[in-house]
């Protein structure tokens, strides 16, 4: 009876020691071949790595002008565009970025990533932009702004003593940014119109659909346009 339970063992004990054994060979035989494979494969990581930094420093001064340009805004597809690479490349690069920088990406409508990168100068245009409101109050801005976008008054009668004024087609048509005193928003005023947050009205202000998204948004649906130049934002002109 004792018998039987040990000869169960012994086989079970064969059973384990058989691929233990070819392993055991395999590993004496081909040691050498296996570490030379894991140097080599530890080797092309490392050239990769290299070679990835090397380019790196090579589109660095390219990004940097980039964010310049474009009040720190970026995607993928514009530093390919500049750097002459790959979509897949240039996407890498600024996701390093962005974790390095702790940048903002936003997702767009049209499905493209927009990255955000804030240095100094951008943060000190988004301050100078960003007034109190008390020095320059709405409500007047609004009338000023509706009324010039309002058809131009006829002219009343006068007694004969006085000439009515001339009004000439050059000035009637000039440009509307040059027409407005008092008729242009800062960005937070702009915010407070369309019930928006200041810094939605900076994510959006250079991108050509900015007027008609505005419009939807204005209570009074006037289109707005930024312009680089005063840093305000101004209503759009109507034609007809």
């Amino acid at each position: 009876m004792s018998e039987k339970p040990i000869e169960g063992n012994g086989k079970a004990f064969l059973v384990l020691l058989l691929p233990i054994s070819f392993l055991i060979i395999f590993l004496v035989t081909t040691w050498r071949i296996l570490l030379a494979v894991i140097v080599l494969v530890i080797g092309f990581k490392l050239w990769q790595e290299y070679q990835w930094q090397q380019w790196t420093y090579r589109v660095n001064p390219i990004f940097h002008q980039l964010v310049r340009e474009n009040q720190g805004r970026l995607t993928p597809m514009d530093l390919a565009i500049r750097g002459n690479f790959t979509g897949t490349m240039a996407k890498r690069y600024l996701d390093s970025k962005a974790s390095e920088f702790g940048a903002s990406i936003v997702n767009s409508e049209d499905a493209e990533q927009s990255y955000y990168f804030i240095t100094a100068s951008i943060l000190g245009n988004i301050l100078d932009s960003s007034e109190p409101v008390k020095e320059l109050p709405a409500q007047p801005v609004t009338k000023t702004a509706r009324s010039l976008l309002a058809p131009p008054p006829t002219p009343q009668e006068e007694p004969e003593t006085e000439s009515p004024p001339q009004t000439t087609h050059e000035s009637a048509t000039r440009s509307l940014e040059k027409q407005l005193t008092f008729g242009s928003l800062i960005q937070s005023e702009l915010a407070k119109r369309l019930n928006v947050y200041s810094s939605t009205v900076y994510k959006r202000r250079n991108d050509p659909e900015f007027p008609e998204w505005s419009r939807n948004k204005d209570p009074d649906g006037i289109a707005w346009l930024y312009s680089e130049k005063t840093k305000e934002f101004f209503p759009v002109e109507e034609e007809g």
